[in-house]
């Protein structure tokens, strides 16, 4: 049989070592490539296509959730487990809305492992024990609402937002982005006009109230 393909990705190298240690030791399966942030992700599911992803939700530059909402939308037969110290309710419903199959708190012992990787590979979702079940039923009830400004953001947009609400420049933005400053700066007048604030400060109080940087960061 072929081995089961893990992408890992977290920009916390220890983590990444801890999370491949323990895949390692489960049979059948084999980590094919590391990457440190969300766009290294990307670059690897296209080169590598992997079975499953283990996918830090908060990355510097391009956040787990962004990724694995590019990965299930452009790769579908790749699986993606979110990964995330936090259980709180919006980080996990956001997780679902993008596509993920699972939501995994890192202090997961291998037996959780185990259990995560074969449910999703069965097309099942699998949540953390320590993840309250109402989320899953709340899930159910706000599918077919209507979205929020946020949920309406193109993934560019998101993108674009996430590396201003971290500091760069205009400029800076253009060239990690391979666009134009014109694009970028339409951009931000695009993401203001959606979200309703008027500034590059409200853009990113805004980020920082909705998880999509943290002050930490």
């Amino acid at each position: 049989m072929k081995p089961i393909r893990i992408l890992l990705a977290d920009d916390h190298t220890l983590v990444r070592a801890g999370f491949r240690s323990l895949l390692e030791h489960l049979p059948g399966v084999k980590v094919i490539a590391e990457a440190a942030d969300g766009r290294e992700a990307l670059r690897l599911v296209e080169a590598e296509r992997p079975d499953v992803v283990f996918m830090d939700i908060s990355m510097p530059g391009m956040r787990g959730l962004e990724a694995a909402a590019r990965i299930t939308k452009e790769y579908p037969q790749t699986r993606v487990v979110m990964l995330s110290m936090n259980a709180t309710e919006e980080y996990v419903l956001e997780a679902l809305r993008v596509g993920a199959s699972g939501y995994l708190l890192k202090n997961a012992d291998a037996t959780e492992l185990e259990l995560a990787l074969k449910a999703v590979l069965r097309g099942e979702t699998y949540l953390s024990p320590a993840v309250s079940k109402h989320v899953v039923a709340d899930y159910r009830r706000r599918v077919g609402t209507e979205p929020s400004p946020v949920e309406r953001l193109t993934p560019r947009q998101r993108e674009v937002w996430q590396l201003i609400a971290e500091g760069h420049s205009t400029k800076e933005i253009a060239r990690k982005l391979d666009v134009s400053v014109k694009t970028v700066e339409t951009h931000r007048m695009q993401l203001m006009k959606q979200l309703e604030v008027h500034d590059v400060a409200g853009l990113v109080r805004y980020a920082i109230r909705v998880g999509l940087v943290t002050v930490d960061e």
